[in-house]
């Protein structure tokens, strides 16, 4: 999803594969110990990545000069490369990406991308009064070919996901200045409104193991550009528009939550301050949330592989907040977070919203 936004050398070792055998921060900061990681070796800065069904491949938008220039500078293409960064290839060559993901099968892939709106002004992807408009949603193979466009509307669409049994596609659509949460069928064949509030701002959408429930991120409107750094919350909704419910309380930024494959934790963005996004891992059932990076300056977006020992994250490792965000991947093996420590959802997690966005109870 968009941001609304040096470390020191790694040592690692990785196998082909992209499994961690060994991997230590140098400079290990005070205050908080980080699992084993290290810094995925590819050239262009990606952000926000995501792992194929097997564990082995990242999905990501990079900064790419073939791209069509953004608001902020260059403009980003989807690439997929290995973890361990011996392997990448462009899928698309023209206009600007926003967020991509893999299908559970493995040989296709959905992006966002504005390669047949490149006539549209390019906007901002970081700031919602002026997202892009004419991002829309692909399907095609891995390395882009058969590609199908499954939206055609001009709109800004993005902050794309697919459900773990291959059936459904969620994405965030902004229509009128309001951004809610959309879903329709893995062959296009239908498309519904699954979030439709004035206030809160839906988006970032993921599907939980059980393809129902989809967790996501809000903030209001009301806040955006009032308080800084916007305060969002954790949701969950049935992906029919019932069942919505909060799941953090505090007034902060707690920003792109994605499901760990266990179906009860998730990882997600916590602001400690203005200048000090951390990783965090969370707890559907309320249980204490645990921290997961520390660092002094940007750790954003990150996506637990379908196997569940692996974390990929982005971090700014230049003088700047947001500047030069690398690819990071964490060991989090010892977590117990992966498929086989699956439980059902519980319809008693979080607290009931009511349509309005109000607390139930």
């Amino acid at each position: 999803m968009s941001v609304n936004a040096s470390i020191a050398c790694i040592a690692m070792t990785v196998l082909a594969s992209g499994s961690i055998v060994a991997a230590q921060a140098a400079d290990q900061p005070p205050g908080g110990q980080e699992l084993p990681s290290y810094e995925v070796p590819i050239k262009p800065d990606a952000a926000e990545a995501y792992w194929s069904p097997d564990s082995r491949y990242l999905i990501a938008q990079t900064r790419d000069p073939d791209a069509t220039p953004g608001a902020r500078g260059p403009g980003a293409l989807t690439w997929i490369f290995s973890a361990d960064g011996r392997e990448s290839w462009r899928v698309n060559d023209r206009g600007q990406d926003a967020c991509s993901f893999f299908f559970p099968d493995g040989k296709r892939i959905v992006w966002t991308s504005t390669r047949d709106n490149m006539q549209m002004p390019v906007g901002d992807w970081s700031d919602s009064d002026n997202y892009p408009q004419g991002g829309e949603i692909y399907v095609s193979d891995l390395n882009g070919k058969n590609a199908r466009r499954m939206t055609s509307n001009k709109y800004y669409e993005a902050e794309v996901s697919v459900s773990p049994d291959g059936q459904w596609i969620t994405f965030g659509r902004q229509i009128d200045g309001k951004m809610d949460i959309w879903v329709m069928a893995a062959d296009g064949s239908k498309e519904w409104q699954v979030t439709k509030t004035d206030d809160w701002q839906e988006g970032a959408p993921f599907f939980m193991p059980d393809n129902e429930h989809i967790i996501f991120r809000a903030w209001k409107r009301s806040d955006y550009k009032v308080v800084k750094p916007t305060p969002m919350t954790i949701m969950s909704i049935r992906k029919d528009g019932s069942d919505w419910r909060r799941h953090t309380y505090d007034n902060g930024m707690n920003w792109h939550p994605t499901p760990a494959p266990d179906g009860r934790h998730y990882v997600y963005v916590k602001a400690l301050s203005p200048t000090n996004w951390e990783i965090y891992l969370g707890d559907l059932a309320g249980g204490e949330h645990r921290r997961l990076t520390y660092y002094d300056k940007l750790d954003i977006l990150a996506h637990i592989s379908p196997d569940g020992k692996k974390m990929n994250w982005g971090r700014a490792t230049g003088e700047r907040f947001m500047s030069n965000i690398r690819t990071f991947v964490m060991d989090v093996s010892s977590l117990d977070i992966g498929p086989d420590r699956r439980v059902p959802w519980d319809p008693a997690w979080g607290t009931p919203m009511t349509a309005e966005g109000q607390a139930a109870r």
